[in-house]
Formats: structure tokens, sequence, C-alpha cells
């Protein structure tokens, strides 16, 4: 079940809250209401052996650096010695936590998962920098067995691939393939029953299996998480573009909807008003979703050594200088159509059941149609900023 949207007569006790208010305090109830949308939380647990590049991971998954504000502090000794949450940076709702390093003579991984409150997490991800070992089999028994999820994650594959680059008959993909098989079969050996592994650098989330290993989590995951979890993921392929983009879209109707049911409440100005707000949070959400915000932009900027200026003039959307009225009516064709809407809006609403139905309709083509032109243009715009960074990392 879906608990991002609560029940269409939840939606109507906000409608007829808004019908006792005035026009600033209904503005403030559906921001407020629209806000509440997005406290669904993502608990992720990141487990494995000390040096097993754990904190990186943390790191990498939020988008960041190892030397980023508020990164995990990677180190050669084990520096996580209790459960350490990271929260992503622009998703406070998504939790990642570091987890001690397991692997000592006498780990026991029942006590393990009593200390770091086994409960608190959605899912498990069990880093390793070399063959799997008996202690990640112990571990992942006992998540099976308290009803969890978990995935093998094979780190420091960039290292691995440098270190047999030196050997005459080097081929990578065969390379991966041995790894891989490697893994698996250390696995089976230490009776974990059809292992999947997923090969990961952290300084290189785009290659390898970072995809295969989002996609996993995606599928397992119920429907509300899912979408958490999209937004959260660093924008760093075209298929977690697309991804993101049709979770955006599934989300169109719900809000469209919230409109629709303010358009039935007689109070000159709300629709237009309500709209606006509406539009403008959730066009801001998906400059966010898409890593084009201008803090995620300034860290794309540091990292490929190219100006803010080179990025703004791969957008083509009219929204990339900044959202305002004189950007988001032409989303529409024309300022004077949303205008005119709201008065013909409001005549409707006046005549029972006929006049809501004309008046909620109407609110709901509009919304629908500009946050649909909005999502093409910045997931596009994306796609292209995307696809900027590819053609630089394989020119060098």
């Amino acid at each position: 079940m879906d608990t991002f949207w609560p029940a269409e007569n939840h939606l109507e006790g906000i409608k007829e809250s808004i019908d006792t208010q005035d026009l600033p305090s209904a503005i403030n109830t559906i921001k407020n209401y629209l806000e509440k949308q997005e406290l669904e939380e993502l608990t992720i647990g990141i487990t494995g052996e000390s040096g097993s590049g754990k904190s990186s991971f943390v790191n990498a998954f939020r988008g960041l650096g190892d030397e980023d504000e508020g990164s995990a502090k990677p180190g050669v000794v084990e520096t996580t010695m209790k459960p350490e949450v990271y929260l992503h940076p622009k998703y406070k709702n998504v939790k990642v936590w570091d987890l001690p390093g397991i692997g000592t003579p006498n780990f026991k991984a029942h006590e393990y998962l009593e200390l770091v409150n086994i409960k608190r997490y959605d899912v498990f991800i069990i880093i390793a920098s070399d063959r799997f070992r008996e202690c990640h089999a112990q571990l992942a028994k006992e998540i099976i067995g308290m009803g969890k999820k978990f995935y093998f994650v094979r780190s420091k594959i960039d290292s691995s691939i440098t270190a047999e680059k030196r050997k005459a008959n080097f081929d990578e993909k065969n390379t991966l393939r041995s790894i891989r098989e490697d893994c698996e079969n250390g696995l089976r050996k230490i009776d974990v029953k059809d292992p999947v592994v997923f090969l990961i650098s952290s300084w290189e989330l785009e290659k390898y299996d970072f995809n295969l290993l989002q996609e996993k989590i995606e599928k397992d995951l119920p429907q509300h998480k899912r979408d958490v979890l999209l937004s959260a993921l660093p924008n760093i392929t075209l298929e977690i573009n697309e991804k993101k983009k049709k979770a955006q879209e599934k989300n169109i109707a719900r809000v469209a909807f919230l409109s629709a049911c303010v358009a039935a409440v007689p109070l000159p100005g709300l629709s237009v008003a309500v709209d606006l707000a509406i539009i403008t949070k959730e066009i801001e959400r998906y400059f966010k979703v898409f890593g084009l915000d201008d803090k995620s932009l300034q860290k794309l900027c540091e990292r490929s050594g190219k100006s803010i200026e080179h990025f703004k003039s791969l957008m083509k959307s009219p929204l990339h200088g900044g959202i305002n009225p004189a950007s988001l009516f032409p989303l529409l064709g024309a300022a004077s159509l949303a205008l005119a809407e709201d008065a013909v809006e409001y005549v409707m609403s006046l005549i029972p059941i006929l006049g809501t139905v004309i008046a909620g309709g109407m609110s709901y083509w509009t919304v629908s149609i500009m946050l649909h032109r909005a999502l093409n243009d910045i997931a596009e715009d994306a796609r292209n900023v995307l696809l900027d960074l590819v053609q630089s990392q394989t020119a060098v």
C-alpha cells in the first residue's frame, strides 16, 4: 500500500479545513500537506570487514566524495566502532548507516545484529573487498532469519582492474567474470545458495554493477520506499535518469488530484494561488531529484572542472534561470489561460455538484499539463548534462 498519499476522505478533510480559512492560511495548509509527503524514511545498513570500503560506499551512495562536508571518513584501521548514521544531503529522510566492522575472531552474528539494532533497517548491504568469508555468511543467515533483505557487494573493483592490467593477456570482461565467479563460489562453499554478487567501485559508480544493485533493491522495496530510493540516487546513468522521470510522472496525477480538490472550494483566488504553490514546490523537487539544483551543480563543477555557466548552457528549459511566474506560465502556453481559468472555476464551484466536477477537472488538467511539460524539460536538461560528462570522461 502506498503510504505517501492518504485516502480520498483525508483530502476531503483538507478541503473542508481550507473552506474555513483565509487565502494565506489555506495556501500554508496545502504546503504543509505536500511537505508531509516527503517524510517517508528509507534506512540502509552498510556492513562488512574493516577496510572493505564501507565508508566510501556510504559517501558514494549519497553523492558525496570522501573529503566532502558531511562525509563518512574512511581509514586504514576500523574507524566505525558503533553504528553511525549519515543523512542524505538533500533528503533527510534517507538514512545510511555505517556499521561496525565484522570478522573479528569472536564475531557472533546474532549479537552483532542486536548491537546495531537490525529492526531499524529496510535493507542491508554486506561489503567485501576480497573474498566473502564465514562471517559474511553467518550475518546473511541471521538477517534472513529476521525477515530482512540483504545484498552482497564486492567493492574496490577499480583497484582489482588496475592490478590485473599489468598482465599481458588482460581482458576486462574476463577479469570481471573471474572476480564474480570467485565471490559466488566462495559464498557457495559457506552454504549460501544461489548467491548474487554486485561488483562496484565507489569511485566510479556509473561503471560495473551499481545499476543492477539499484534495480534489485528497488524491486524488493515496497512502492512508497522505491520512490524515496529513486529520488536519492545520484543521477549517474541514463537508466537512472529515465527511472527518476517515470517515478515523478506517477506522482503528477496525485498532485493534480489535490489541486482538483482545492478548486472545488469557493474562495476567490485560491485555485490559482494554490496551483502556483503546488507547481513551484514540485518543480523545485524535480531540480533536486535530477541533480540540477544550485548546490548539486556546484559539486559537479568541483569534480568535473567545468563552470556552472557551461552546464547551464546545456539546459533548454525556461525554468533553469529561476522559478517565477514569468517562467511558469509559458509552460501552459499563455498566462491569460491560467488567470481566466481561476475566474471560471470560482463561478463553477458555486454551482452544486456539476460546478464542482467542472472546476476540479479544469484545475486537474492545468496542473497536469504544466508539471508534465516542466518534468520533460528538466529530465532532458539532466540528460544533456549527463551526456556531456560521459563524453568528457571518454575523451580523457
